[in-house]
């Protein structure tokens, strides 16, 4: 990266990604008094799976037991990997933070009168969210993707460096007293609505600068799209039912999130869903919730009320999944000094344990660990003020510029199959290792220099894509029993819960550890 061209700027606290996570971190940061700037790799306000969906709130007023109760049921299902303190400090979180961008959203009010806080329009959340982050005095640079953190001779984080697609400047570097990650989860250039964007980006960039990862394994996510869409919106399945191609209906499953029953059915033929029994209130609700929602089957020339359709199943990675960068302690660090990590690019564990935390956990732990890891940043730069470092890049890679299908499409073939991931064997995660390995081999086999921002992006997302591959196919070797959203069909039995944790570039390594030394 040919740095004396680029365009440098230095800032209190970068925030890389804007979407829900990131406009929350840098809203709190600049509240702060702290100088906050955003490098976001699309339009910050629209990029990112929250941008187009209904995002619900895990939101519970603290009034008699509600929390309690909320955070039991939730540990319940966690399978041993929750945290209870965690999951009350987003649940206080969300709760006092989310009313305050009121100013800039207009919330509706439900057949009682009553403010619906909890659920809201993605579009609209966001915008309100980028304004709300520009008028507290937030720099946004859009369209500008980083690609490599940046860091001081003592290790710590110094920024990060990346290109413009837009300015006449083709790169940036950005100095920083402190460094967030809110770059999203992974869906393997899935198609998933929102997600193109979500490449693993952070991930890779983390694992760089030496951070690690936890319940990588717990990836094996697919959601229920309308057949030839991409519209993966969740909430109106739960009371869908299906039927294959003569009408016999399929027995579900009671387990939320297990859609391995429509896996195996799809494999030999069509499968319809019925929602005829979505509740009236949720159907009038929808079209304000998620609009997206209803103009798909307009435009599909059908009523999913009252006419059977066929499905498909779209995987979602990471986003929906768990994994993540571990999050090492209450205030969202990476366990690398200056860096802090927000939202679907960290370990969710400590709130969802081994099962997705959907929308509303995951929306609540985009808001809090964005205002959570904002706080630390700020509190990091005053600490560190008067203790300058001379910071250096780290070790550039060159991009090469050819056509690199062939390792998309080898990612794409293990990690959104979902007859590979929801039915995992020793057998088959080393078959899916060995082809991998090979996709990131032919990545690392010749490197000849390209200045262009657009290729250079390209080979990093190419890198993070397959990278996180590898990290979720080594976690899910390493834990050889069925938990929350991972299932091995040769599952062992394991009483004692561990957490997986991995890492590591050339090579990926895996280490259990036992939930009591966790945090």
């Amino acid at each position: 990266m040919r740095h004396s061209t680029a365009r440098q700027l230095t800032t209190d606290v970068l925030i890389i990604g804007g979407g829900l996570a990131g406009c929350w971190a840098a809203i709190t940061a600049a509240q702060a008094g702290a100088k906050v700037t955003i490098a976001e790799k699309g339009y910050c306000g629209t990029s990112g799976v929250a941008a187009s969906a209904g995002p619900g709130h895990w939101f519970i007023p603290p009034e008699g037991t509600l929390r309690r109760d909320a955070i039991a049921r939730r540990l319940e299902t966690a399978q041993g990997l929750g945290d209870a303190d965690w999951m009350e400090t987003i649940i206080d979180r969300t709760f006092r933070t989310l009313p305050t961008i009121a100013s800039h959203y207009r919330y509706t009010q439900d057949g009682n009168g009553k403010i619906r806080y909890h659920a809201l329009r993605g579009p609209e959340y966001l915008r309100a969210l980028r304004q709300k982050a520009l008028e507290s005095g937030v720099i946004i640079l859009d369209h500008s993707p980083a690609l490599k953190l940046l860091r001081h001779e003592d290790g710590s984080i110094a920024g990060a460096t990346g290109v413009s697609l837009k300015s006449g400047q083709d790169q940036w570097i950005i100095q920083s007293g402190a460094t967030i990650l809110a770059t999203g989860g992974c869906a393997f250039r899935s198609h998933l609505l929102g997600s193109s964007n979500n490449t693993g980006d952070g991930l890779l960039m983390a694992a760089e600068a030496g951070a690690s990862f936890s319940g990588m394994e717990f990836s094996a996510f697919f959601t229920i799209v309308p057949a030839t869409t991409t519209m993966a919106r969740t909430m109106i399945y739960s009371f869908a039912r299906y039927y294959d191609a003569t009408g016999r209906e399929l027995e579900r499953p009671t387990t939320p999130h297990d859609n391995r029953f429509l896996a195996e059915a799809l494999k030999t033929g069509p499968i319809f869903c019925d929602l005829s029994h979505v509740p009236d209130d949720i159907r009038s609700q929808l079209p304000q919730i998620s609009p997206n929602v209803p103009m798909t089957f307009q435009r599909l020339g059908i009523d999913p009320f009252t006419q059977r359709f066929p499905i498909s199943l779209v995987g979602e990675g990471t986003i929906r999944g768990v994994g993540g960068i571990r999050v090492k302690d209450r205030q969202a660090g990476s366990g690398i000094s200056g860096l802090y990590v927000a939202g679907d690019v960290a370990s969710r564990e400590p709130v969802t344990g081994a099962i997705s935390g959907g929308g509303a956990v995951n929306a609540a732990w985009a808001l809090s660990s964005g205002c959570i890891a904002a706080e630390s940043a700020v509190a990091y730069i005053r600490k560190q003020r008067h203790s300058p470092k001379k910071h250096i890049p780290y070790p550039e890679y060159e991009t090469v510029n050819q056509d690199y299908k062939a390792v998309e499409k080898a990612v794409q073939d293990e990690m959104l199959s979902p007859h590979k991931q929801y039915f995992r064997t020793a057998s088959s995660l080393k078959e899916s290792s060995h082809a991998l390995e090979g996709a990131w081999q032919h990545l690392s086999a010749v490197q000849v220099h390209n200045t262009d921002p657009r290729a250079q992006l390209r080979y990093h997302e190419l890198r993070a894509l397959t990278a996180v591959s590898r990290w979720c196919t080594a976690s899910a070797l390493a834990r050889k029993e069925s938990r929350g959203i991972h299932y091995r069909t040769d599952s062992e039995t394991v009483n004692t819960p561990t957490h997986i944790l991995s890492g590591g570039i050339a090579k990926p390594w895996t280490r259990a550890v036992p939930v009591e030394t966790f945090s």
